[in-house]
């Protein structure tokens, strides 16, 4: 069974807007948080929203208080002001295509125009944008219904964002055949059009196409339509739970589309379960590859290997001879604080990857024995190499494990951060501090006692690499950190932004790294480190221009960035 993921999948910019604003709303804790009506149609997204307090009101009642937000869909116009004068603080998270079409029609009723909205008239977009027709609007959804609409002198046709293409263009045929004097406005949303071409695509070259999203949702329920029209068969699921593998067992190839309301989260375990059950039908060693991989990646013994190998790197960069204890150390420190830090912080793995919070769950009294036993493990390692490699690790130890915990009590309101966590980007810039000590730093000053030219440009590029990988992670798991609060750079910054930082410091780490070698201030071996920086640089652009970086593959081999360091480095010595 192969398995084809459609780049387009997971939130659009309207719905990602909508549910960014009411997040924040959220974690600003100003006052009560409301939305009129439900704020996108999916099931999951809107029961976090009401775990985190944010209500539905369907009526506007005499007297309101605290924020409320208008919904993806937007309303008519009059409730902006029946809200604002109960009380409310208005935030408007209408999606900008829907505002466009709004204004169209706004303009055009003004004018005496009939205004023709092709669309389903009890969906919330469309009693919305009737609305703004006022007695001038009429809604139809299909062929039929225009012929039993009057002619009108002037009229212009819109349709709803998430109307389905193939049948709009019949309208503007039927429009062009029987009353071309009528203005036709093409306002289906880009990004539902795309969709459509793409799930249109997918369903070709696949025997099944499941289409993931809420079942209310207008622009999933046309993805799987446009599936039938292909004549593939298409099973519109709301999550995994819904996944029917027998229905499967005779495709060979299957592809997977998601709505505009669908998160990523609900895509990754649809994905990781046709993972599962391809692995258990494949070949011997097919079936075990898939538990393995997740064992190592949720106990993180894979990225502690890769933090000895980035070490054993680093080592061989400054010309330090080669002693297997630091590979350890550094093994050992990853192991126990990243174990430690999922155990402590894991609301965001609900989300970001529900199955790992599940195995956190399940085992965390044997992973909390395994991060105190190789934490304990590096540090008696370190204090056998002498004083200043103990306390330094020691130190950071102590650091990484008050990360999650309250140092300043909720008596002293003057300090807004009571916990390291809550810190803007601390997340990141402590993780690659970190990574950068135990892996370039500490074995240069146990070695020399002292920082070199050398172990500055070899401390870059270990903290490049490093930032690179958390980054890129960070991005990722944006959805999920947003949900509990948590400020990484990519929310800081935005995504976009923080792609073009990510390339900017491959360059300049590529650049320490070439220039280092070149002048001989680092070994040889720093020409041949260039190659990982360039394999990450790739899943960057990857990343940019396919956004089909779900499922479970794609993180191991993002790590796998490490564990090549360490195998160059063995093959050049």
């Amino acid at each position: 069974m192969k398995i084809y993921i459609a780049k387009t999948a997971g939130f659009c910019m309207g719905v990602r807007r909508a549910v960014e604003m009411t997040l924040d709303a959220s974690n600003s804790r100003e006052g009560p948080i409301s939305s009129y009506g439900p704020l996108i149609h999916n099931p999951q997204v809107l029961e976090i929203l009401r775990e985190k307090g944010i209500r539905v009101i369907r009526e506007i009642p005499e007297r309101g208080s605290g924020t409320i937000l208008i919904r993806a869909h937007g309303v008519p116009p009059e409730i902006h002001g029946k809200l604002e004068s109960a009380g409310f603080t208005v935030k408007d998270a209408t999606c900008p295509r829907v505002i466009k079409v709004q204004t169209i029609i706004r303009k055009h009723a003004s004018l005496e125009y009939a205004v023709i909205i092709i669309g389903d008239d009890d969906h919330p977009e469309v009693v919305g944008l009737l609305g703004y027709a006022g007695d001038k609007g009429y809604a139809v959804n299909c062929l039929e219904d225009l012929d039993d609409l009057p002619e009108f002198d002037k009229a212009i046709i819109v349709a709803q964002t998430t109307q389905n293409v193939h049948f709009f263009n019949k309208v503007k045929k039927w429009a062009e055949r029987i009353h071309p004097h009528y203005k036709i406005f093409d306002t289906i949303c880009d990004s539902t059009e795309k969709r459509q071409v793409e799930a249109k695509k997918l369903a070709e070259k696949v025997d099944a196409l499941i289409v993931v999203g809420g079942r209310n949702s207008g622009n999933t329920q046309r993805l799987a339509e446009v599936a039938n029209e292909v004549g593939k068969p298409a099973l519109h699921i709301e999550d995994e739970s819904e996944l029917d593998l027998g229905a499967l067992d005779s495709a060979q190839t299957i592809g997977i589309a998601a709505g505009a309301s669908t998160p990523n989260w609900i895509i990754n375990k649809v994905i990781k379960k046709l993972e599962d059950e391809r692995s258990q039908n494949g070949e011997t060693w097919r079936r075990y590859f898939p538990p393995v991989q997740r064992s190592l990646l949720y106990t993180n013994l894979y990225i502690a290997l890769g933090a000895g190998c980035l070490t054993y790197a680093s080592t061989a960069l400054n010309g330090i001879e080669e002693k297997i204890a630091y590979f350890f150390i550094a093994f050992f420190y990853v192991l126990s604080m990243h174990t430690f830090n999922n155990l402590i912080g894991r609301n965001s793995d609900r989300f970001n990857d529900p199955d790992r919070a599940s195995f956190y769950d399940k085992y965390r009294y044997h992973l909390a024995a395994l991060a105190l036993i190789s934490g304990a493990t590096g540090i008696v390692t370190a204090s056998a190499m002498g004083m200043i490699p103990f306390l330094i690790l020691l130190a950071m130890s102590i650091m990484g494990l008050l990360y999650n915990f309250k140092l300043i009590p909720d008596q002293i309101q003057f300090l807004k951060y009571h916990r390291i966590n809550e810190i803007p980007g601390s997340k990141t810039i402590l993780i690659v501090l970190a990574w950068g000590i135990v892996t370039s730093v500490f074995p240069v000053l146990s070695e020399e006692g002292r920082i070199t030219v050398a172990s500055i440009l070899v401390l870059l590029w270990t903290l490049g690499m490093v930032f690179v990988r958390t980054v890129f992670f960070d991005i990722l798991a944006m959805q999920g950190d947003r949900i509990v609060g948590t400020k990484t750079i990519p929310i800081i910054i935005g995504e976009k932004k923080t792609r073009f930082l990510l390339k900017r410091v491959l360059q300049f780490s590529f650049a320490f790294l070439f220039l280092g070698s070149l002048a001989g201030a680092i070994t040889s071996l720093g020409y041949f480190l260039c190659l990982p920086l360039i394999l990450m640089a790739l899943v960057i652009l990857v990343h940019e221009y396919r956004k089909s970086f779900l499922g479970f593959r794609p993180v191991f081999w993002v790590e796998a960035n490490f564990l090549l360091a360490g195998l160059i480095t063995y093959f050049w010595a």
